[in-house]
């Protein structure tokens, strides 16, 4: 999928209503999250950060797999998958594969780091640089003391050196903050008895989605898609499309248990949590006006 592919696909207009059907509670540690999502993600989203990948060969797809991965090292596809969780894994292990071959991990993270650190100045601008140091400095200090027991992903990333432009190193400790809660999430959701489809489908019904229509871009056979929605009303869990009561009790469980895993980062960002929350999603606005992120919002909410 190239990255044009990808707008069409999720760059849809919102839709009507005033806000997802059920879906999160604005708790502390949600609304850090959903305040981030654009600026944690615009490795992904960013045109230009698409452009300068593209010049080495990739496309958005393998783009978004290895460079998400990266920091995990050379290591088997199969772990690569056991940490996003929702992808099909021969998905996953044809692009790690596929993009593995285009560059050197090392030297994807440089460019990857450099292009979304210019990316995001040329949203943000050069007048946002002192606040986007401070705020920086204020996430990199709370997560640099989070236990990253089963954490993989997030101790990955925290591994990596700190970046030295401003710019970059908000895009990071967003991003690491974003996995840290990536990581807690999909935790809670094994713990539930959720596999890897079932969790994708009892999300965005959870979100306001149509059945299919965000986890159908996962890539899992239509088949074992079918399985899932039909094992979702066995349990009680699905009707007609919609989640039943139960099975909100089920997906809000499951919300409540990656809030708790959060409980450490809000501890450590004390007072900082309110302002720091307001200045990314005033960002995070800026990025979805640019285009660096989709404008639906069902689409910054979910994971």
């Amino acid at each position: 999928m190239d990255y044009a592919a990808a707008l069409d696909t999720f760059f849809t207009a919102p839709p009507d209503t005033t806000g997802p059907a059920g879906g999160p509670s604005p708790t502390p540690a949600r609304a850090l999250r959903d305040a981030l999502e654009p600026v944690a993600m615009h490795a992904v989203w960013s045109a230009p950060v698409n452009r300068a990948l593209a010049e080495r060969g990739h496309d958005f797809l393998t783009g978004y797999v290895t460079g998400r991965a990266a920091p995990l090292g050379e290591v088997p596809s199969s772990v690569v998958a056991a940490t996003f969780a929702v992808f099909e894994p021969g998905l996953v292990d044809a692009l790690w594969t596929a993009g593995r071959a285009l560059v050197p991990l090392p030297e994807l993270i440089a460019l990857r780091d450099a292009a979304t650190a210019a990316s995001l100045r040329a949203v943000l601008g050069d007048a946002a640089e002192p606040e986007a140091a401070r705020v920086a400095g204020i996430l990199e200090d709370a997560v640099a003391g989070l236990d990253g027991t089963g954490r993989v992903l997030f101790a990955a990333l925290r591994a990596q050196p700190r970046l030295d432009d401003a710019f970059g190193r908000l895009w990071r400790a967003a991003d690491l903050v974003r996995e840290h809660r990536g990581d807690g999430h999909v935790a809670a959701s094994v713990a539930a008895g959720l596999d890897p489809v079932r969790m994708g489908v009892l999300m965005e019904v959870w979100l306001g989605y149509p059945v299919g229509e965000y986890s159908g871009t996962r890539a899992w056979p239509e088949e074992t898609a079918a399985a899932a929605v039909a094992r979702l009303e066995a349990d009680g869990l699905l009707a007609d499309g919609a989640l039943t009561e139960r099975g909100r009790a089920v997906r809000d469980g499951i919300e409540d248990a990656t809030d708790t895993s959060q409980y450490a980062l809000v501890a450590a960002l004390g007072d900082d949590l309110g302002p720091v929350t307001a200045a990314l999603a005033g960002w995070s606005e800026q990025c979805v006006a640019a285009g660096a992120f989709p404008p639906d919002p069902r689409k910054r909410a979910a994971g």
